[in-house]
């Protein structure tokens, strides 16, 4: 795995996190990874998203990213990922993850019976090179930490993959060393 990174744009990136409510494991099968990658393109794509790493696990995902409107491209990133992730549990009948979803509603989330992810999504702003470095390693070896893979590049849902010059599911901004 590289060791150093480089800031290349003007705009910091940001060390984000987004946390399914309560923690509740709904990356667990394909369909439900889909919808965060395709809008994860999506947003790359048609919003200025840059994505210089990532990860996805069971109930979370961590990334660092850059762009302009940072605060919007997420909040919208959610809602749309919410709204794919209730519609692809009622089509499966998910009938458990439905009602986990709707029981930890917070009150004050009127416009949905359900609620997919916790509010905010933490940004923390890179600073340096090392602390770049820091945040991308964290990010590729989480999946080696819990035990889902013995190489951080044998995770599919991972930028790690994109660093070591193999294929990956997302296109991302890879930085320079």
């Amino acid at each position: 795995m590289r060791t150093r990174y480089k800031i290349c744009d003007s705009d910091p990136p940001y060390f984000i996190t987004c946390t399914t409510v309560e923690w509740i494991p709904i990356f667990t099968r394909k369909p439900y990874f889909d919808i965060l990658i395709n809008t994860f393109n999506y947003c790359r794509e048609n919003k200025g998203l840059k994505i210089f790493a990532y990860v996805i696990l069971d109930n979370h995902f961590h990334l660092v990213a850059g762009g302009g409107n940072l605060s919007k491209i997420i909040k919208e990133f959610k809602s749309y990922t919410a709204r794919n992730i209730i519609q692809q549990a009622k089509a499966e009948g998910k009938d458990w993850l439905l009602s986990q979803l709707k029981y930890h509603k917070l009150e004050h989330k009127i416009e949905s019976n359900h609620q997919v992810w916790q509010e905010g999504f933490h940004p923390e702003m890179i600073t340096s090179e090392e602390m770049l470095a820091q945040k991308i390693e964290y990010s590729h070896y989480n999946p080696v930490k819990i035990g889902v893979v013995d190489k951080a590049e044998d995770w599919l849902y991972s930028s790690a993959r994109n660093y070591l010059g193999l294929p990956g599911l997302l296109e991302i901004d890879v930085l320079e060393i």
